[in-house]
């Protein structure tokens, strides 16, 4: 699905440490997000190799070869805003040698999708949604006419668990990826699933190399350009509902 660049967003977390192996969306679970605001270009980033290059005498040609991977620099421009936690984190880690967790999130998320739902009384609790068509990790919401089982709220967001998902039913968890919930107790009236889409996201560390401030001259905006030095793979991930 196309998706306009309007209303992409980047968040900065914090520090994060790189062990020489490539980072996976688990590597950034216990992050705290701060969005850094006021966003006019998020610049370009992404894995490029470094070209090693060999001249054959005998093919007579030159054969090129892939080296080393580097996701290169985003600079990010954004409007001054002295206030805003973004920005004066991205300050306060360049002022570090450290490298930064950080994350964008596109604006491509899934259409919502809605059914009415049964959900049974066990260990783990089991929500029956025929073609349901959701993978694991999917937030969803339950809203209902009566009362949910013990252990589900309404209004609260789970995610399907792994385990026992199914083409026609799943199971929730409190967390993505956690252990999925059991439900006991009594219910009554008409459940409702409705699913919380969520974006395409791109994660990454980096260290914030220079923060520079452009005045110009008479009627423009006071600009921070923040450059990120990309010290990891850029995780893909993909949306979610």
């Amino acid at each position: 699905m196309l998706f306009a660049s309007n209303g992409c967003t980047i968040e900065i977390g914090s520090t994060i440490t790189l062990a020489g192996v490539d980072l996976t969306e688990a590597s950034f679970s216990g992050q705290t997000w701060t969005n850094i605001a006021q966003v006019e270009n998020l610049g370009s980033f992404g894995d490029t190799a470094s070209e090693i290059t060999f001249d054959s005498l005998s093919g007579n040609r030159t054969l090129r070869l892939k080296g080393t991977r580097n996701a290169g620099s985003l600079d990010l421009v954004c409007g001054i805003d002295a206030v805003d936690a973004g920005q004066i984190a991205a300050v306060a880690a360049e002022r570090t040698v450290y490298d930064y967790a950080f994350r964008v999130t596109f604006t491509d998320p899934p259409p919502v999708k809605t059914s009415a739902v049964t959900i049974t009384i066990a260990a783990p609790g089991v929500v029956s949604w025929n073609a349901h068509g959701l993978v694991a990790g999917t937030p969803v919401v339950f809203s209902t006419t009566g009362a949910l089982p013990t252990g589900l709220t309404a209004g609260t967001t789970y995610y399907v668990s792994a385990t026992g998902l199914t083409t026609n039913s799943f199971s929730v968890s409190a967390t993505s990826g956690g252990a999925a919930i059991t439900t006991s107790g009594t219910q009554s009236g008409t459940h409702t699933a409705t699913t919380a889409p969520v974006a395409s996201r791109r994660l990454f560390a980096a260290k914030v190399a220079s923060v520079e401030e452009t005045i110009d001259a008479a009627n423009n905006v006071a600009k921070n350009k923040i450059s990120l030095w990309i010290n990891s793979n850029v995780v893909r991930v993909a949306p979610l509902g």
